[in-house]
């Protein structure tokens, strides 16, 4: 998929992100928005996922670790054909697979995801058995930069470098922002990049709306041979809304119909 198409794409998936919250009343608004066009490059360019191989060993395997962002995980696979995409119409309603956050019931998803740090230590078994069984298959996980104070993160990143594995690639969605405020105010774990790099790891930063360089970055994995490779994403909470935008109030939260209306209209720029 050529630049101008994978723009084209993300501009449709933050509006169906919109969509789906508005018709849900729920949803992880600002971190949704700020991680899609990562999202749009691994699904429309890197992985070696789609529907027909799913249950193949040798597909590449994607892990949600900020798995309350599901709402940019969902679009995403509906339109790359894991499940139609009317299905979204449930989304948080009673007894429907679509929940605030990654499960195994809905076709496409790897892990049950959700509780803060259990993503990248899953990612590291999953990238362990590919060279335990001697598979080809990559494993990339998303983080967000809140959930990094997690010890489980930095066990998993201290394994990841001691088995060498540079089939593993760990994006962070590094917005600075959580749920209760600024990043470096709740719990600071800069400079992220020193830390991984002291336990092993090869570290690439880019912009995180910049889909060009993202997939470069991708296209360079293994940043280093026998070495993990992280991805500092730099992103905005609630990118492409104005009034969303670097605002913590956006960390959850549902459009009215004046914002909502107004949402739309700047992403269809």
């Amino acid at each position: 998929m050529v630049e101008s198409e994978l723009i084209a794409k993300s501009k449709e998936y933050r509006q169906k992100i919109l969509k789906y919250i508005v018709g849900a009343n729920a949803g992880h608004t600002g971190g949704s928005l700020s991680c899609i066009d990562i999202l749009n490059v691994l699904y429309n360019v890197v992985l070696n996922t789609r529907p027909e191989n799913f249950a193949s060993p040798d597909r590449d395997r994607y892990i949600q670790s900020k798995g309350h962002c599901v709402e940019a995980l969902f679009v995403v696979l509906a339109d790359k054909g894991f499940f139609p995409e009317e299905d979204l119409n449930t989304l948080c309603r009673y007894q429907s697979h679509y929940i605030g956050h990654p499960t195994r019931k809905v076709n496409g998803v790897e892990q049950n995801t959700g509780a803060l740090g259990h993503g990248l230590p899953i990612s590291v078994g999953t990238a362990l058995a590919a060279k335990m069984d001697k598979r080809d298959y990559r494993v990339f996980t998303l983080l967000g930069d809140g959930e990094l104070p997690e010890g489980s993160n930095w066990e998993a990143a201290l394994t990841a470098a001691h088995y060498k594995l540079d089939n593993l690639c760990a994006i962070l969605d590094k917005n600075s922002l959580q749920i209760t405020g600024p990043t470096a105010d709740v719990c600071n774990t800069d400079p992220v990049d020193e830390k991984f790099e002291s336990f092993g790891w090869a570290v690439k930063h880019v912009d995180g709306h910049d889909l060009k360089a993202i997939k470069e970055a991708f296209e360079s994995m293994p940043f280093e041979a026998g070495k993990p490779s992280l991805i500092i994403a730099h992103t905005v909470k609630g990118k492409g809304v104005s009034f969303m935008e670097h605002s913590v109030s956006w960390h959850h939260g549902v459009p009215n119909a004046e914002q909502y209306a107004q949402a739309l209209e700047e992403l269809s720029i």
